[in-house]
């Protein structure tokens, strides 16, 4: 069966046809290192992550893109200009390249214990500023850009006059420039005053005096925009036109709208033939993000250290949950849902188990069980060649754990299955349930146990530091640092506690 994937930019799944036959070219929008990764983080990085094995399975050669963003202009509604990695710098007492490589490695180390499969190439956005200025030069030169005071801004209503502005977002441009936002409050704060029209994006700041990272260009000493930067990597590493990009869906608008009429511009073609937006995780039907202060990190997930959580998951368990919802569909967290992933998850790697030792016996085949269990092994591959349907996938997966489990408990004949069926049932379960979920054995008991020591000694180390005794308080952090697990003081007074 042919692939066919959900576009954004149509609103309809479409067959997937590579733009060079047997190559695939996917840029997905990596993450701010500016803080720890946090739950809502963890679903586009899974979610592209078995596109990407998926796609590898179908013969393609994938070139995966994804950036690390690592300075720069942050434009989102309402914080224009904020730079995230100079304000944590300053906040951690960090030089912003110390604060970056901490984040990253933090994130590389999260998509690990996830079973991420690492992408082709991760460039980083301070590492390709000659790019973004050359992008800007080009974007100027064609009168889609106006500098202003050191600045440079994108002219979006003059690129929407002869392009199909806001088609990804469904954003109306008259709405852009004539309602009332929440930047009015900060506009002469953040130099908005500069700009033709509230719609138009910056391509590139001047760096006030106090502002840590900066770059020399033709216009002044500054930072770039945070559009320009994708739009930069993904044209230097994937071309002109390249067949995915995806993120999440609230990187639509305004991130890759501006990546699409910068590119666009550039390169006389908009940037990706398929546009694939992932959904939210949200708390009690709230997105989970920073800006909202309700997320929970990769670290506390793990360790169990959030309030919100009954006990530490491990990573497979949470991997597990994300995949068990459609990756357009919404996600709502909560700590009995992670509880029954948990359950959920070892009830279907002990059916794997069993079944991997099941012998191929010749028996009185039951030929309608046989035909139910060959029907649902090869619905797997259609309800992935349906835009990555893993939760049908799954579905179909219990179903036959419950087959497995009756051949296990005798209720059904060992030889009910022909030989040839069970066989494919074997090598599919472990196809689709290790080399495309990216699921691997877990030891979700030990995880368990060590979540509750770690709680215990972190209570005890609370009532210490309460009653001033430093000298116990000093010794548990101290001995649990010197065979490699780190306690960590919070703002808030709480403590959370990693492998390091």
């Amino acid at each position: 069966m042919s692939l066919k994937v959900y576009n954004s930019y149509t609103r309809q799944k479409e067959i997937f046809e590579s733009i060079t036959p047997g190559h695939a070219g996917m840029y997905v929008c990596g993450p701010t290192v500016s803080g720890e990764s946090h739950l809502g983080h963890a679903r586009p990085y899974i979610t592209f992550d078995i596109v990407n094995r998926y796609l590898t399975h179908k013969g393609y050669k994938v070139r995966y893109v994804r950036n690390i963003t690592d300075a720069g202009h942050f434009e989102e509604e309402g914080r224009e200009a904020e730079d995230k990695v100079g304000k944590k710098a300053l906040l951690e007492k960090l030089e912003p390249m110390e604060l970056v490589q901490k984040y990253t490695n933090l994130f590389h180390w999260a998509m690990l214990q996830f079973n991420c499969v690492e992408p082709s190439i991760e460039p980083t956005a301070t590492g390709h500023i000659v790019e973004q200025i050359n992008m800007i030069k080009t974007i100027i030169e064609a009168g889609y850009g106006y500098v202003v005071n050191g600045s440079v801004y994108f002219d979006v209503k003059k690129y929407a006059a002869t392009h199909d502005y806001g088609k990804l977002s469904g954003r109306v441009l008259e709405d852009l420039m004539t309602s009332g936002t929440r930047e009015e409050a900060s506009r002469e704060l953040e130099g908005q005053g500069e700009k033709r029209d509230r719609a138009d994006f910056a391509l590139w700041k001047l760096a006030a005096p106090e502002h840590i990272m900066r770059w020399s260009s033709p216009w002044g000493e500054g930072f770039p925009g945070w559009h320009i930067e994708c739009s930069a990597m993904a044209t230097k590493y994937l071309g002109a036109q390249f067949d995915i990009h995806g993120g999440g869906m609230d990187l639509q608008f305004p991130h890759h709208e501006s990546e699409i009429a910068q590119s666009t511009i550039c390169n006389n073609h908009t940037p990706a033939r398929y546009w694939m937006h992932n959904n939210m995780i949200t708390i009690n039907g709230k997105k989970m993000g920073k800006s909202y202060n309700n997320v929970i990190k990769l670290t506390e997930l793990f360790s169990g250290s959030h309030p919100l959580l009954s006990q530490p998951f491990n990573p497979m368990v949470i991997r597990f949950f994300i995949l068990q919802s459609h990756y357009r569909s919404p996600l709502d967290f909560s700590n009995d849902a992670l509880v029954a992933s948990e359950k959920a998850l070892k009830r279907l790697w002990e059916a794997y188990e069993i079944l991997k030792k099941l012998p191929l016996i010749a028996g009185d085949t039951n030929t309608d069980l046989d035909a139910k269990v060959l029907q649902q092994v090869n619905e797997m591959q259609v309800f992935m060649d349906d835009d990555f349907s893993t939760a049908k996938v799954l579905a179909n997966m219990f179903d036959l754990t419950a087959v497995i489990n009756s051949i296990k408990d005798g209720h059904i004949k060992s030889g009910a299955i022909s030989s040839s069926t069970l066989a494919l049932l074997q090598q599919q379960f472990t196809f689709f349930l290790e080399d495309i979920m990216g699921l691997k054995t877990t030891t979700l008991s030990n995880n368990n146990q060590l979540g509750g020591v770690m709680q215990l000694l972190i209570e005890m180390r609370k009532d210490a530091k309460t009653k001033k005794d430093y000298a116990t308080s000093d010794k548990i952090r101290n001995q649990l640092s010197a065979i490699g697990i780190l306690l960590k003081d919070e703002k808030d007074g709480s403590m959370s506690w990693d492998i390091g």
